[in-house]
C-alpha cells in the first residue's frame, strides 16, 4: 500500500562513513525534520544513531532514527551511500561489479514500498550505479539521480578561488562527465565575478603560464579523491556536505544548477548514459537538464566520458538492470 511521502523525511542508507558524515552534517541545517539512517549492520547504524542523537540538544529539532527499509514508503529523499570502500589505487570503475548487486536490492525495497522519494546515489561508480537503479526501478529518470561531479565541481572552484585569490562564492565552475578518470573541466563555462575566465586571467596579473596553470588545477581536481583516500583511506566530509546542498534543494524546491548525474536522452548529442552536466534541481528531482554551450573540445571529451561509462554498463550483469517487481 502506497504511503504519501512526508515533507522532510530523508532516509540514509549506509551507515559507514559518508552516510553518517552527511547525517552529521544534515542534523545542523534544520533541513530535514526526520532522518532515518539504514544498515545491515545493525550495531553500527544504533552506534551512529545514539552519538547524533547526544548532540541534538545543540542542533535545531530533528527526529533521528535507526530505520529499516519500511521506511523508504513515506521518504522525501532516499540518499544511498551504501556500498563497499574504494581501496588506495583502485578506480571508482573498478567497484562497479561490487556495489552494483548491492544496489539493486537496495531498488528493489524501494519499490516494493512504492515510494515516491527522490532516490540519490553516492555509492561508487556512481554514474553507472545511478544507471543501474533508474533501469531496476523503473521509476522516472528525474527521480533517480547520482550526486555526480556535485564534489568535483566544488574542487574545481576552491582551487580556482586560491589561485584568483577570490572568494570561492564568487567562482562559478563545473566538471562534467564521469564522477572519475575521464571527467571534463568545462573552462568555457567557468566566470569570476561575473566574467569568463579567460578575461579574468587577463587583468588579474597571476596568469603567467595559465596553460599549464589550468592543466595542473585540473589534475588536482582529479586525482583529489586518490590522494585523500591513500592518505586516511576514504573521503566523508566535503561529499556529506555537497549531500546537503544536493538534497537542500530538493526540500526547499530551490530549483538549484547543480552537477548531479542524470540520465540523458539526446542533451548535449548524448544518449543512453547517466552522467553529469549542469541541471536544475528542485522538489521534483532533475527538473531538466540545462544544455549550455560547450567549445568543441569540451564537446568531445564529454562525448569519449560517456562511451567511457556506457562500454562499463555493458559490463555489468544484464539480469541487475531487469526490473524485479
Amino acid at each position: 500500500m502506497h504511503t504519501d511521502r512526508k515533507s522532510r523525511k530523508v532516509v540514509i542508507t549506509g551507515a559507514g562513513d559518508v552516510g553518517a558524515s552527511f547525517a552529521y552534517a544534515l542534523i545542523q541545517t534544520g533541513l530535514a525534520e526526520e532522518i532515518s539512517l539504514v544498515d545491515f549492520n545493525t550495531d553500527l547504524v544504533q552506534g551512529q544513531v545514539l552519538d547524533l542523537a547526544h548532540g541534538l540538544p545543540f542542533v535545531p529539532p530533528v527526529h533521528i532514527h535507526a530505520g529499516k527499509s519500511d521506511d523508504y514508503s513515506d521518504a522525501t529523499v532516499i540518499v544511498i551511500t551504501a556500498g563497499v570502500k574504494q581501496r588506495p589505487g583502485e578506480s571508482r570503475l573498478e567497484l562497479l561489479n561490487r556495489n552494483a548487486v548491492i544496489i539493486s536490492h537496495i531498488a528493489d525495497d524501494i519499490v516494493a514500498r512504492e515510494s515516491q522519494a527522490v532516490v540519490i546515489i553516492v555509492s561508487n561508480p556512481v554514474d553507472v550505479l545511478t544507471y543501474v537503479a533508474l533501469r531496476r526501478s523503473g521509476l522516472p529518470k528525474s527521480h533517480i539521480i547520482g550526486s555526480g561531479t556535485v564534489l568535483d565541481s566544488a574542487r574545481f572552484r576552491y582551487l580556482l578561488s586560491r589561485h584568483c585569490n577570490v572568494d570561492v562564492r564568487n567562482v562559478h565552475a563545473y566538471i562534467l562527465g564521469e564522477h572519475g578518470d575521464s571527467e571534463v573541466a568545462a573552462w568555457s563555462m567557468t566566470h569570476v565575478a561575473g566574467m569568463p575566465i579567460a578575461d579574468y586571467c587577463a587583468i588579474c596579473g597571476q596568469c603567467a603560464g595559465w596553460k599549464e596553470i589550468k592543466e595542473d588545477i585540473f589534475r588536482q581536481v582529479r586525482e583529489s579523491a586518490y590522494h585523500i583516500i591513500g592518505y586516511k583511506g576514504a573521503t566523508c566530509y566535503a561529499i556529506g556536505l555537497a549531500l546537503v546542498r544536493i538534497v537542500g534543494a530538493i526540500l526547499r524546491n530551490e530549483r538549484s544548477v547543480l552537477t548531479v548525474s542524470s540520465f540523458l536522452d539526446g542533451e548535449f548529442g548524448i544518449r543512453d548514459v547517466c552522467l553529469s552536466v549542469p541541471c536544475i534541481v528542485s522538489t521534483n528531482g532533475v527538473e531538466r537538464v540545462v544544455e549550455g554551450k560547450l567549445d568543441p573540445a569540451e564537446t568531445a571529451t564529454l562525448s569519449a566520458s560517456a562511451r567511457v561509462l556506457r562500454e562499463t554498463i555493458q559490463s555489468v550483469d544484464s539480469e541487475l538492470m531487469n526490473p524485479r517487481i
